[in-house]
């Protein structure tokens, strides 16, 4: 192969690719479309450990190194497609190297080039971002809120001096919205400069490619209370156009520049920033915010351990961590942590799946503590969004579409964005009615369908729904919950457990919560922060995280003769109309079982998970339910022996029914 017209720099750069990525080269050059854009990935550190110098001029010169990289790979490529000329190679047109700064001092806030004395932040968050990061490397962490459209792009054309021949690419320019500016002079580097001043375009030489734009915005977990989230619109090309979709979390790391905003009659024109992104990568399925070390995973075994005869005394310690502030209500923080923990999803051999999320809404009276349970939640969930019905619109709750620069875009709401979290919704009842027919298939099929504006798609919404409403007027025992909410039944239906809080007058209960908010205020109180007392939040937050993941219970035969039975008795005690609901009501009891057993630190379900998921199932069907002879969960406490009085509730019945 001729190598005397190769530059030197792109020699070196391709003995890199050919020493560290030789196999995604072999790989390339045996895929059979000549056509496609094929990424080539390398890590940073990599380059970093291999070549220090060349890895800071593609963090300080990314415009220029990059497009050399992709030069040098194409000719690494050749290099590699003669040696594979007997195994049905096929020579590459496209070939564009993506840099992975995953595990590379580029993720630090603070990054050091070693021998360069160079300070610069290279990982800002979106918010911060700033004309010094004009030109380098830099990588931004967000969610994708909005996704255009795929369009073709000129990349790339060829012209030629009429003076020298001499023929030369020019690159189109962001800045002034692709429009190609041609040299002063010829840019031919010869001995003797040539200095022509005249061109002309080379027939079939321009380079398309694919292009689309995003936004995404910076997660509203990591920034302060009355901070608005900042977004930036990010342009992805070639095999990195429809990789991800609104609601996506994702790491990009590009290039910063900038364009023209749109001609708006009254409004200046001024330079908006835009990253032009190298690589992209998806973090919604990974767990990566907190991270759960391995001295936290023994001591919640040695909890266990300490607590192998009492299993319950160790469950309501962990549930005592739960909203601390709010005193008592037991019910409503054992709902809380099975709602969270979830149940695990099932899919048949037809391919249908029956979703593992649970849902959980609390009705009470102003001042019962809803608000702060929804708030205590989203702290306690690794993805969360926390709204309210009244004050979202379409777009703030599902999605809308949205036309920006005379192109319509999709752009996720809360439910969206919290795919694979937690989606808080305050004031559930005052939803608008476009919002109460798509939240139905949001909550039982997990999706979204969209057609509007001529975009029909279908947006994944994975998510807990845990809802608050206050009950219309005065709540009435007499009436269905569907009468005291104006909620319909078919809603009322996807939530698994529906409490109801009263604020009733109960001298006793009373007495309690005021001598409990009253010592709160004592100084010099000794408060319990050990772990068989009040988990931390840290800590409630990594249990739940590990629970969810490593444990995967099964039912017992035990477990599920008493959820049969129980389905059973349901089904013949209701009415026509609630009969359609007990099969889902089937459903919602094996997930609220298996996430007490993933609670219990168990890989099986057992009768007393499946016990736990009827009372909950009853404390929420009835206003007159077990755990409160008038049905009101907020007079729940807990119990000072809680497995004595278990195996007595489940001793004595059977007793006397023998």
């Amino acid at each position: 192969m001729e190598t005397e017209n190769v530059p030197l720099h792109l020699k070196s750069l391709a003995a890199f690719l050919i020493r560290h990525h030789s196999v995604q080269l072999r790989s390339i050059t045996l895929s059979p479309d000549p056509k496609l854009h094929y990424p080539l990935y390398i890590d940073f550190a990599d380059l970093m450990d291999d070549d220090p110098p060349l890895a800071h001029l593609v963090f300080s010169q990314p415009t220029d190194y990059l497009r050399f990289f992709d030069d040098a790979a194409l000719w690494a490529h050749k290099i590699i497609f003669d040696k594979l000329k007997f195994e049905k190679a096929v020579e590459k047109i496209f070939i564009h190297v993506r840099i992975n700064i995953s595990g590379s001092p580029l993720e630090c806030s603070d990054f050091l080039m070693s021998g360069f004395q160079m300070w610069s932040e290279t990982f800002p968050s979106i918010g911060r971002v700033r004309v010094k990061h004009h030109g380098i490397l830099l990588t931004l962490k967000g969610t994708v809120i909005r996704s255009g459209a795929i369009k073709m792009y000129e990349g790339e054309r060829t012209y030629m001096c009429r003076k020298c021949k001499h023929m030369f690419p020019v690159y189109p320019e962001l800045e002034t919205r692709n429009s190609i500016t041609l040299p002063s002079s010829c840019p031919s580097q010869r001995s003797k400069p040539c200095e022509g001043t005249h061109f002309q375009y080379v027939e079939n030489t321009i380079i398309c490619h694919d292009y689309q734009e995003m936004k995404i915005q910076e997660s509203t977990q990591v920034l302060g209370v009355g901070v608005i989230p900042r977004s930036i619109l990010v342009i992805l090309k070639d095999d990195l156009v429809d990789i991800v979709k609104a609601g996506d979390d994702v790491i990009v790391t590009g290039i910063l520049t900038s364009k023209w905003s749109p001609d708006l009659r009254d409004v200046r024109c001024d330079l908006d920033p835009v990253l032009i992104a190298n690589h992209v990568r998806r973090t919604t399925e990974l767990k990566s915010d907190i991270d759960i070390p391995d001295d936290a995973i023994i001591q919640f075994k040695q909890f266990w351990s300490e607590f192998k005869d009492t299993p319950l005394k160790g469950r309501n310690a962990i549930l005592r961590g739960v909203c601390p502030q709010v005193f008592g209500l037991f019910t409503v923080k054992l709902a809380v942590a099975l709602t969270l923990i979830g149940g695990v999803q099932h899919v048949d051999a037809s391919g249908t799946k029956v979703r593992g999320e649970s849902h959980l809404l609390l009705v009470g009276d102003p001042g019962t503590g809803k608000s702060q349970f929804l708030k205590f939640a989203a702290k306690l969930s690794n993805r969360s969004v926390i709204t309210t019905g009244l004050g979202s619109t379409s777009a703030g709750l599902t999605v809308t579409a949205v036309k920006d620069g005379g192109e319509w875009m999709l752009e996720a709401g809360a439910l969206v964005l919290a795919d694979g979290g937690l989606c808080c919704i305050d004031e559930f009842d005052s939803m608008r009615e476009h919002d109460r027919a798509t939240i139905h298939e949001a909550m039982e099929q997990q999706t979204i369908s969209v057609a509007k504006a001529g975009l029909v798609t279908t947006l994944s919404t994975r998510t807990i729904v845990f809802g608050a409403t206050n009950p219309k007027g005065h709540y009435d025992p007499d009436q269905p919950l569907s009468v005291n909410t104006t909620l319909s039944g078919p809603l009322l239906s996807r939530f698994d457990i529906v409490l109801v809080l009263l604020d009733t007058k109960n001298p006793e209960w009373d007495a309690v919560v005021s001598s409990h908010i009253l010592a709160e205020g004592e100084p010099g109180k000794e408060k319990h922060e050990h772990l068989e007392h009040i988990w931390p939040l840290a800590m409630l937050r990594r249990y739940i995280l590990f629970v969810k993941g490593y444990f995967r219970p099964v039912l017992t035969k035990e477990a599920e003769k008493v959820i049969s039975s129980y389905y059973q008795l349901q089904r013949r005690s209701a009415t026509q109309n609630a009969a359609r609901t007990t099969v889902r009501m089937l459903e919602s009891l094996i997930r609220l079982a298996q996430a007490h057993a993933r609670l219990m630190f168990r890989n099986e379900v057992t009768r007393l998970d499946a016990i736990t998921a009827i009372l909950c199932i009853e404390s929420s069907m009835t206003t007159s339910a077990i755990v409160d002879s008038v049905g009101n969960a907020l007079h729940s406490n807990f119990t000072e022996n809680p497995d004595q009085e278990c195996i007595l509730a489940i001793i004595i019945p059977s007793l006397i029914h023998a």
